[in-house]
């Protein structure tokens, strides 16, 4: 049976001037637009069900960029005494009401919501209190997983974090040594996942939290560039965090350790591996 937020493949009863009409069981024939339409079935098609401006229910081939029970960020495209509106990729943009607002949005800039269906309308709205719709399961992660990482607020012990599009993290301020900004999308690492089942993430590869295991690291990765990496003590920060994932405080560390073993020596642009020469 169709509702509204379903993506799913309908056959098609009739096709007019304005496009196909669809079998939506229920909610009775549902319209996909001549201009909705990305393929040429005749039969059937495999649609997004939402609501029109007149909140009648139509389809798209089109997808949207957050679907209904997912998290995500979406700009901002304008704002009235209903709420604000976002950009989802569909004719009809999406409403941010502001009982659901956690912030003032401003149009141009990213707003990080969860979308779902409003039972007591039957509309598909956004909203911004995410803690809300963290499941209840217990995460299935072990230290050390890789995991994907949105940002949606930031508190004294940290960066809040969506893991995985699902699930609750949190990266220590004290631990981050880069410049992070709300609705970013970064690559972290699981630290440990706690009884309460939200996640303690690092922005350091597993391995690397050690000096002599950035050692090890660093002599493995001059081997493989031909005993010369240009990086160095004087690259900015941020450089080597992407690099290696490590504050450049470890990585000095580090640096420091394998010279006065004489492994490796500095140049101007950056060092090289002394069984190289």
């Amino acid at each position: 049976m169709a509702k509204i937020g379903d993506l799913v493949t309908l056959p098609i009863l009739t096709e007019a001037p304005i496009g196909a009409f669809l079998d939506g069981g229920e909610l009775g024939e549902i319209l996909l637009p001549r201009n909705e339409r990305l393929t040429d079935s005749s039969d059937k098609a495999t649609v997004f069900i939402h609501n029109d401006s007149e909140d009648r229910p139509i389809a798209t081939e089109k997808t949207p960029k957050v679907l209904p029970g997912q998290f995500g960020a979406l700009t901002v495209l304008a704002s009235s005494r209903l709420g604000a509106f976002l950009d989802w990729g569909l004719a009809k943009d999406l409403l941010l009401p502001f009982s659901e607002q956690r912030s003032l949005p401003k149009v141009g800039q990213p707003v990080v919501v969860h979308v779902y269906l409003d039972t007591k309308t039957d509309r598909l709205v956004a909203s911004q209190r995410i803690s809300k719709y963290f499941p209840a399961d217990y995460p299935p992660y072990s230290a050390g997983d890789e995991v994907d990482v949105l940002l949606f607020g930031k508190t004294e012990m940290g960066y809040k974090a969506i893991v995985d599009g699902k699930y609750s993290g949190l990266l220590f301020a004290n631990q981050v040594f880069q410049e992070l900004f709300y609705a970013d999308k970064i690559k972290a690492y699981v630290s440990e996942v706690r009884r309460d089942g939200k996640i303690d993430l690092s922005l350091y590869a597993p391995g690397l939290g050690k000096i002599d295991d950035l050692e090890s690291h660093l002599e493995k990765e001059l081997a493989s560039r031909g005993g010369f990496w240009a990086l160095s003590d004087r690259s900015p920060a941020d450089q080597i965090n992407r690099e290696l994932g490590v504050s450049k405080k470890m990585f000095k560390k580090a640096l420091g350790s394998l010279y006065k073993q004489r492994k490796i020596t500095f140049e101007d642009d950056g060092i090289r591996w002394v069984d190289s020469k």
